[in-house]
């Protein structure tokens, strides 16, 4: 004789073998293990000193390229370009850009690097007489203290800048090895326009 309580037993038994193969699932299901992190390779003296001689290479390069083609470092040994410019005076120059009338340029002569003015550019012509200076028949106006003469000169005037080329007075206008004895300076000599100056006498 069956109960009233069979049936419920039935659908109880039915409804755990249904829910048997999911947990069946479940436990086939292994939990996936993570992957070990790598571990990082530790670096050897021999790694750290050709990471330091990279560097040292690079800024070395950098520096090269600054100084051979951005700027300049010089000392002056003399006192042409005084008072601007005196003995043992260190000047850094800017090589980029084009140089103007007025301009206190470095520049190779002889040698030996020296300073000067900028008097005229390619073109102009350049008068000296009686302490006048004249660019293209216009006398012109400058900063420095000394009178400029024609005495040394070993040039004859009017004189005509050469094509890419200027003319250069030292600031001290007594000292004649400028451009009143060895004519226009090229260009290709010159080191740039001098934008910085540190007194550092006799160096």
């Amino acid at each position: 004789m069956e109960t009233d309580d069979a049936p419920a037993d039935k659908a109880k038994a039915e409804t755990a073998q249904e829910g048997a193969p999911a947990e069946e699932e479940k436990k086939d299901e292994a939990p996936k293990e993570e992957s070990p992190k790598k571990k990082r390779k530790k670096r050897t003296a021999k790694d750290y000193m050709i990471g330091f001689l990279i560097k040292v290479g690079v800024t070395v390069l950098a520096v090269w390229v600054l100084l051979r083609f951005v700027a300049g470092v010089f000392v002056c040994h003399t006192n042409s370009s005084y008072p601007m410019i005196k003995d043992g005076d260190l000047c850094l120059t800017y090589k980029l850009g084009e140089i103007k009338q007025g301009d206190v340029v470095a520049y190779k002569s002889g040698g030996s690097i020296k300073f000067g003015r900028v008097i005229a550019l390619a073109g102009d012509s350049v008068e000296i007489k009686d302490d006048y200076i004249a660019v293209n028949g216009y006398g012109i106006f400058e900063e420095t203290v000394y009178p400029t003469h024609s005495e040394g000169s070993k040039i004859s005037y009017p004189y005509t800048v050469p094509e890419n080329s200027v003319f250069v007075l030292n600031d001290y206008r007594s000292d004649v090895s400028d451009s009143r004895t060895q004519g226009a300076v090229s260009l290709g000599d010159c080191r740039g326009k001098v934008f910085f100056i540190m007194r550092r006498r006799g160096i």
